[in-house]
C-alpha cells in the first residue's frame, strides 16, 4: 500500500492519540470528516492500523517488577522456535516475544507483581520449558523511554 503525505500524518497522529475523534484527525490533516474516515478505514482494512489499546500504567495495576529475559533454545529448527513461540504466548505475564539474530533466540518482557512471581515463572515455566537451554534475565530499575510503534515521517 501506498501512503502518501495525508496518510502519514493521521498514522502519527493516531499513533500518538488513538481515541482522538475523527473530526479532530481530519482537521489536524486539512480533510473533512468523510474523507479522513475513510482513509482511516482503508489503514485499518490493508492492516497498516492493526488496533488500538490503552497504555496502563503497570505498577498501579500491581505489577511493579518488568523483566527482560533472554532465552537460547538446543535447536533452532523451526518446529522447535514454532513450540517455543506457542509456550510462551499461553503465559500472561510474559508480554512479549522477540526472535532474535545472534547467541540469543529470544528475548522476552515479563511482568510480575513481586519477585517470588518471576521467579516462579522462570522456574515453572521458563527454564523447564522444552528444549531451553538457558535463561539470563535482567531486571529493570528504570524506564527513561517507552514510545509505541515506530516513527513516522510525514514526508510522501
Amino acid at each position: 500500500m501506498a501512503l502518501d503525505k495525508i496518510d502519514r500524518q493521521i498514522l502519527a497522529l493516531l499513533q500518538d492519540d488513538g481515541r482522538m475523534t475523527n473530526v479532530d484527525l481530519a482537521e489536524r490533516v486539512g480533510l473533512t470528516a468523510p474523507p479522513c474516515l475513510r482513509r482511516v478505514r482503508s489503514l485499518e482494512q490493508a492492516g497498516v492500523i492493526r488496533g488500538y489499546h490503552a497504555v496502563c500504567d503497570p505498577a498501579l495495576l500491581g505489577f511493579p517488577i518488568t523483566v527482560f529475559a533472554m532465552v537460547s533454545l538446543r535447536s533452532q529448527a523451526e518446529h522447535d522456535l514454532a513450540l517455543f513461540e506457542r509456550h510462551v504466548a499461553g503465559i500472561p505475564e510474559v508480554r512479549e516475544c522477540h526472535m532474535l539474530n545472534g547467541e540469543i533466540d529470544f528475548i522476552l518482557k515479563i511482568a510480575a507483581p513481586d519477585l517470588e512471581t518471576f521467579q516462579r515463572i522462570l522456574t515453572t515455566h521458563l527454564t523447564a520449558a522444552p528444549n531451553v537451554a538457558s535463561v539470563k534475565s535482567s531486571l529493570t530499575i528504570r524506564t527513561a523511554k517507552m514510545a509505541p510503534g515506530v516513527p513516522i515521517d510525514d514526508a510522501a
